[in-house]
Parts: structure tokens; sequence; C-alpha cells
């Protein structure tokens, strides 16, 4: 039947080779999952009416068997009572049952065999899409692993790059700069503050040097 040809075609390995192939392989399994599901509920239907078939056949022959039993028995008790017209007529009606069960049973063993064909194709279909959507959260699993992997790998390729090792370069001078000038600058202020000191500070001599000459003097004469 055409609504198995989804599921004959796409094998587990075809799919893995174009979900291997594909740019995103979660929005193609989600795809492929939503087709098989579509495809199982067509198949779900088709083998319900199949199945209907096969039971409307059953009842016909079940039907015609127990009125073949019944016009035999029917015969066996006219001809016990000597009534060979109705004996003759139930005989009849036996052969007629006896023709349709033959036709229905064939027709409900040909149709049983075709919905235990279905089940079974039905169950494969399942069995499959169960497995897709197993695979799926394997493959969700793996391809955010990869994707993580992938930006770690992109952020840790900057590390030991020209561009990178320029750019510290470049802030290693600019900080030598400012540390040279950070120095020049304490030198100047510490220049500018001896200078200021040696003048204070000779006056101070000069004080100490006119106490001491005081003080010297008054012990002269003595």
């Amino acid at each position: 039947m055409s609504l198995f040809k989804r599921f004959r075609d796409l094998t587990m390995s075809n799919i893995n080779s174009l979900i291997d192939k594909a740019e995103d392989p979660i929005k193609m399994t989600d795809q492929y999952i939503r087709d098989m599901q579509k495809d199982l509920e067509d198949a779900e239907k088709a083998v319900a009416a199949q199945i209907a078939i096969e039971k409307k056949f059953k009842a016909l022959y079940e039907e015609q068997e127990a009125l073949v039993k019944k016009r035999e028995e029917q015969a066996h008790t006219a001809a016990k009572a000597q009534n060979i017209d109705l004996a003759r007529r139930a005989l009849e009606e036996k052969k007629n049952a006896e023709a349709k069960l033959t036709e229905y049973k064939a027709s409900f063993e040909q149709n049983k065999a075709s919905a235990d064909n279905l089940r079974s194709k039905l169950e494969q279909m399942r069995k499959q899409l169960t497995e897709m959507k197993n695979k799926r959260e394997t493959l969700v699993a793996r391809y955010n692993a990869a994707k993580a992997q992938t930006e770690i790998n992109k952020a840790m390729s900057g590390f030991g790059s020209d561009t990178a090792a320029s750019g510290m370069k470049r802030m290693e001078e600019k900080m030598l700069q400012a540390e040279a000038h950070a120095e020049a600058s304490n030198e100047m202020n510490s220049k500018e503050r001896s200078l200021d000191e040696e003048f204070e500070n000779m006056g101070k001599d000069k004080e100490v040097e006119d106490e001491l000459a005081a003080l010297l003097k008054q012990y002269e004469n003595k």
C-alpha cells in the first residue's frame, strides 16, 4: 500500500545519512518524526478499515455456516416426517448456503491475511517511529555538545593569535609609558621639595651659627 511507502523507502540508515548532511539535524529529525507520525495515523485508519472488512466476511461466513447446519437438521427432520417437499427445499437452501459459505470463507481468509500483513507493517512503523524519537534525544545531546565545543574552540582560537599578541604588546607599552610618566612626575616633585628644603635649612643653619657665635663671645674674656 502507498501509505507504507515512506517507511519502506526511508530506512533508518537512509535517514541517518540525510540527517548527517543537514545543516540543522534537529529540525530535520523533527520533520521526519512529524511525517512518520502522520503516516502512522493514516496507516492505522487503513488497517482499521481492513480489519472491519475482515470481520464483515467472518460474520457472513459464520452466518452461512450456521445456516448450512440448520438446513441440514431441518432436512433430516422433514425426512423423518416423510415430508419430501419440505426436505427437498431444506436441502436446496442448504446447497445455496454452502456455496455462499465457500465464497465468504475464501473472502474472509483473504482479507484476514491482508489485515494480518497490515498489522505486522503497522507494528514495524510504530517501532521505527519509537526508534526515531529515541534517536532524536541522543541527537539533540550530541548536537548541543558539538555546538558548545565549536564555541569553545572559536573562543580559544583567539588566545594564541597574532592579533591578541600584538594587542597585549600595545597594552604593555602603554603601561610602561604610564609608569615612566609617573616616575618622572615623582622626580620633579622630589627636586622641587629638595630645593625648598635647602633654602629652609640654610636659614636654620644661619640661626644656629649666630647663636653659636654669641655663645662663644660670652666666654672670650673669661
